[in-house]
């Protein structure tokens, strides 16, 4: 019986509608997880009554009402205002809501006629970290606005200004002009637990300070294209509208940003993540200061290690970073970094998975040595290296978006050695995900992207470079179960 694969979606947690129409505009992909029962062992409120003495008595749950009292107020809802080209609007994309594009859906690749801009409004969340009145909140929701609002519980309403925001991190400040506002606590991520309560408010669908709550379902997750973020994991219900909220632990501290849910509707269905708190003060910090967002670099590309891989590299574990690529100028190339090292430790922080390295190296000043250790030949060798610095980290309300693989919808990831046997040997790129332009074309995960425009590519940033310098369109030398062709994609 042959059966339909789910299209699973990473889905930015923001709610985007035309003026005339309403369109639910969700950028990436998902899947489903039952909201697991626990106990609350920190806060009082989850503390069983005194008067229940028998070992069969029902625990309390935990009572949230005072935490929405207290902290509730510093929570706003943001409303903004864009411009949206029609003709940058794919008409053939079957998961969009807009009522134009499902009358289109029967003509795949079929775009909207050439139009001048329309207005489209968001709705998204926030939160006062400052009594003079800097707001945290998401990038995406704030990106390319031209207006931006902000609504108190006490139905006040200020017009904002965007200080800056930083698309890597997906975290943007901006400020209103008002004094002695309620603040929320800054806490602590390091500290979170599998398995605590947590409390998330916002504005979903545009209904102004909602309070969902749920449990912490894991930590340090990687996402395609957040690289340099460890998201929370949480089964809070979190839906488009909610981006840029608070979540709260059970002390009433914010550990982290609702940022973005796995979903195959669009709605919620039981993932959520948020960036964690330690890493937007430090973004927060960098906007007020500077205007941008200085990361460290090391210059390489690295990928998961597999029970297979460590068996190859003689590993006593599937544990790690396998360094797949060095760029040839970077920091990485000049400590005498190899393609097939594994990067074990940073300085004292071990590396786990290879999601942990690009949040580590980032966290470090361009300039300072660190300390790695890495498995190579079958034995831990310490390297030295200087980070260097993350180019291509600013950006402010009035930049332009950046050109990026974004223009043709593809994550890829370079292929394993076990994965270029399979292929005689052959070097590309296995698309994971589609979306936009690529979706249009045809373009299907389980591709390997052999080339661009006769260039072959090898890496990720290869394939951004190309892509970055082509004008309006691209060829792409696509493998598919064995027979190769060239699929045209028109670049968004």
């Amino acid at each position: 019986m042959q059966t339909t694969p789910l299209v699973k979606r990473l889905v930015a947690a923001g709610l985007i509608a035309a003026a005339g129409f309403g369109v639910a505009r969700f950028d990436l992909p998902g899947l489903d997880t039952a909201r697991a029962a626990t106990t609350a062992t920190a806060a009082p409120a989850a503390v069983p009554p005194a008067g229940a003495t028998s070992s069969n008595a029902a625990v309390a749950l935990p009572n949230f009402t005072s935490l929405v009292q207290r902290f509730g107020p510093a929570v706003v809802n943001i409303s903004v205002t864009a411009k949206q080209t029609q003709t940058a609007m794919n008409m053939g994309d079957p998961n969009s809501d807009d009522p134009l594009s499902q009358f289109f859906r029967g003509f795949p690749g079929l775009v909207a006629p050439h139009g001048g801009p329309r207005i489209v409004h968001g709705v998204g969340s926030g939160f006062i970290v400052s009594a003079d009145g800097y707001i945290l909140t998401n990038a995406h929701v704030v990106q390319g606005a031209t207006e931006v609002t902000v609504k108190l519980t006490d139905r006040r309403e200020f017009r904002a200004k965007v200080i800056g925001l930083d698309k890597k991190s997906d975290i943007a400040v901006i400020k209103i002009d008002a004094q002695s506002l309620p603040v929320v606590t800054l806490g602590n991520a390091d500290g979170v637990q599998v398995g605590e309560w947590v409390l998330a408010i916002g504005s979903p669908f545009g209904f102004e300070n909602s309070v969902t709550s749920g449990i912490v379902s894991a930590k340090a997750r990687a996402l395609p294209d957040d690289s340099y973020t460890p998201f929370i994991q949480t089964d809070v219900a979190v839906n488009p509208g909610n981006s840029g909220g608070p979540l709260f632990n059970m002390n009433g501290d914010v550990i982290g940003i609702n940022s973005q849910i796995f979903s195959e509707t669009g709605g919620y269905q039981g993932l959520s993540f948020a960036i964690p708190i330690n890493i937007a003060i430090k973004v927060k910090d960098d906007l007020i200061a500077h205007g941008k967002v200085v990361r460290g670099r090391l210059g390489v590309t690295v990928q998961e290690v597999n029970q297979q891989l460590a068996n190859s590299f003689g590993l006593p574990r599937p544990m790690g970073a396998l360094v797949s690529e060095v760029q040839g100028d970077g920091p990485a190339a000049n400590s005498g970094l190899k393609a097939g090292d594994v990067i074990t430790q940073i300085n004292d922080r071990p590396v786990e998975r290879s999601a942990d390295l690009p949040s580590a190296v980032a966290e470090l000043k361009p300039g300072t040595r660190a300390h790695l250790q890495v498995w190579r030949a079958g034995k831990s060798t310490p390297i030295e290296v200087t980070i260097g610095e993350l180019s291509d980290s600013k950006e402010v309300a009035t930049a332009q978006p950046a050109v990026d693989h974004g223009r043709l919808g593809l994550a890829v990831r370079p292929l394993l050695p076990e994965e270029r046997s399979q292929l005689g040997g052959a070097s590309g790129l296995l698309v994971e995900g589609v979306s936009g332009p690529a979706q249009a074309a045809g373009v299907q995960p389980g591709d390997v992207v052999l080339a661009v425009n006769g260039t072959p590519v090898r890496s990720p940033e290869q394939l951004k470079n190309v892509v970055t310098k082509a004008s309006s369109s691209v060829a792409l030398l696509i493998q598919r179960q064995g027979s190769k062709l060239f699929v045209p994609i028109e670049l968004g």
